[in-house]
């Protein structure tokens, strides 16, 4: 049963983040209001996924290592440090075309070097391949980017500030509920 709600909270999120991509013209009929479904949709995938990976099983392959959770520590760092970036529109902002994109490949890449069982190659594999796939689509329906404007200073140092606090926060929770992050 996790397995399948792990698959259909997968499918909700990424046909929901998608959906403007895929259906253009039925997306923008459905105008402002249509905001809300697509929001919908995707916090209902999110709560699918999550309560799918607690309760779903499979074969195991690797488990975790000293130096492999160095590497995902450090990628997760910088996977929220893009997600800062993205909200900030920082420097790096202005040389990354989709940096929220990104950190969720880096989250999904770190997550897959610690997590060696199936369910995490459904839910981190999957949320990988949806993070390229979204980029493909982006790059070859809207070819021209224009960077945003030079952020001041204080933005820089705030994303920074903010990561490292986010990176805290994420992982108390994560010893919170029984996953110690650093080994």
């Amino acid at each position: 049963m996790g397995m399948i709600l792990l698959i259909l909270g997968l499918a909700l999120w990424a046909g929901a983040h998608l959906f403007k991509r895929l259906a253009p013209e039925r997306r923008a009929a459905m105008g402002v209001k249509g905001r809300g479904p697509v929001a919908l949709a995707i916090l209902a995938g999110l709560v699918l996924m999550v309560l799918g990976y607690r309760m779903a099983d499979g074969a195991f392959y690797w488990g975790r290592s000293p130096a492999m959770v160095g590497i995902n520590n450090l990628l997760m760092l910088l996977s929220i440090y893009l997600f800062a970036v993205s909200g900030a529109k920082t420097a790096l902002a202005r040389r990354m075309r989709h940096p929220m994109l990104g950190a969720v490949k880096l989250w999904a890449l770190a997550h897959l070097l610690v997590n060696g069982d199936v369910p995490s190659f459904v839910l981190f594999g999957g949320m990988l391949a949806w993070a390229v796939l979204e980029v493909i689509l982006i790059n070859r329906s809207e070819r021209d980017w224009t960077p945003p404007p030079v952020a001041p200073r204080r933005k820089e140092i705030t994303a920074i500030i903010a990561s490292v606090i986010v990176y805290a926060a994420i992982a108390a929770a994560h010893y919170a509920l029984g996953y110690p992050t650093f080994g």
